[in-house]
């Protein structure tokens, strides 16, 4: 496969990351197509060493691209991904327009990189929150098979985009200069406040992104059986969000042996201090690769020594979105 690249969204704050990314990583590539809305077309971006014009995503976009990376929406998704698919380009979406599409293989490169080869064109990336909970899960998983799961999300800003994390620090300085407070981009007040997050709520009460979890962690790992139930909520964080997740597995397993596993799990770091109280923070993972997991402790509620809780924090805009595309790349390359 050729090495001709388009980043569709490359203005958003996913798109920006693929850019820091591919720097960083060294991803190979011949050519670099940069596309975003008509309001971003003709800006110029400098990156490693050259300068580059935004160009309008179109349906013409793709003539000779190989590998189409979309962060621009659902909606710019299922308008424009197709065209790339036409043109011969293999398109990896960052958006859930093609998540649960059964033709579509949803992909956490740590878990389920075999699913890659079935693509007909398109590859999904999973919900952010799906995946940082999936990179610790899922090695757990596979040593002893988990029946339930519960998952509690603390979502930082830049799920809601770069508009999001540009209006909570605008929120910030309103209410500490006892202004009224912006909410634009974001629902509500997330300065010095939270919410449940605010996606749609179905007729069962949860949430879109609740079930977003649930559905997407039932396919990536071939595992319709599991029981899954999730909180999400938004908190005033800038970026990297944190999870609780309480794990009943089918047979006894000890906080040492979850340490052990996971200890050489990819893409896990373990920051474990009981001493020192100390913990994964965002602060601990914003800018990294790894999903950084804690608090790993029996539940002692569950009979048998069959219930764990974790404490997970993972980069949203890396792992959760970034990351994961460019890792599904390099494995496609």
């Amino acid at each position: 496969m050729g090495k001709h690249i388009a980043i569709a969204g490359v203005t958003g704050a996913v798109g920006q990351e693929f850019l820091n990314i591919i720097a960083q990583r060294k991803f190979p590539f011949d050519s670099l197509k940069m596309l975003a809305s008509s309001r971003s077309a003709g800006k110029k971006i400098e990156f490693m060493g050259k300068t580059y014009t935004v160009e309008e995503l179109t349906e013409d976009s793709f003539a000779g691209i190989d590998i189409a990376l979309f962060s621009a929406g659902g909606g710019r998704s299922k308008q424009f991904a197709p065209a790339a698919v036409k043109a011969g380009a293999v398109v990896i979406d960052n958006s859930s327009a093609f998540r649960m599409d059964p033709e579509v293989p949803l992909v956490v490169p740590e878990v389920n990189a075999d699913a890659i080869a079935q693509h007909k064109g398109i590859i999904a990336n999973p919900n952010c929150s799906t995946i940082i909970a999936n990179v610790p899960v899922w090695p757990l998983h596979k040593a002893n098979p988990i029946k339930r799961m519960i998952v509690s999300t603390y979502q930082a800003a830049s799920g809601a985009g770069q508009a999001a994390m540009d209006e909570m620090v605008q929120q910030a300085k309103e209410v500490l200069d006892g202004k009224p407070v912006t909410c634009k981009t974001l629902r509500y007040q997330l300065a010095f406040n939270l919410y449940c997050h605010d996606s749609p709520i179905g007729a069962n009460g949860y949430n879109e992104e609740e079930m977003k979890m649930v559905h997407e962690t039932h396919k990536i790992f071939s595992c319709p059986a599991m029981a899954i139930t999730c909180t999400c909520v938004r908190v005033p964080v800038m970026r990297t969000h944190c999870e609780s997740i309480n794990l009943e597995f089918t047979d006894p397993i000890t906080p040492e042996q979850v340490t052990d596993i996971l200890g050489t799990a990819p893409g896990v770091s373990i920051l474990d201090d009981r001493e020192n109280n100390r913990f994964p923070m965002p602060t601990d993972a914003s800018g990294k690769n790894d999903c950084f997991v804690g608090r790993i402790r029996q539940d002692e509620s569950i009979p048998d020594n069959r219930g764990i809780n974790l404490w997970v924090a993972g980069d949203q805009i890396r792992k959760g979105a970034a990351l994961n595309a460019i890792q599904i790349a390099e494995k496609l390359l």
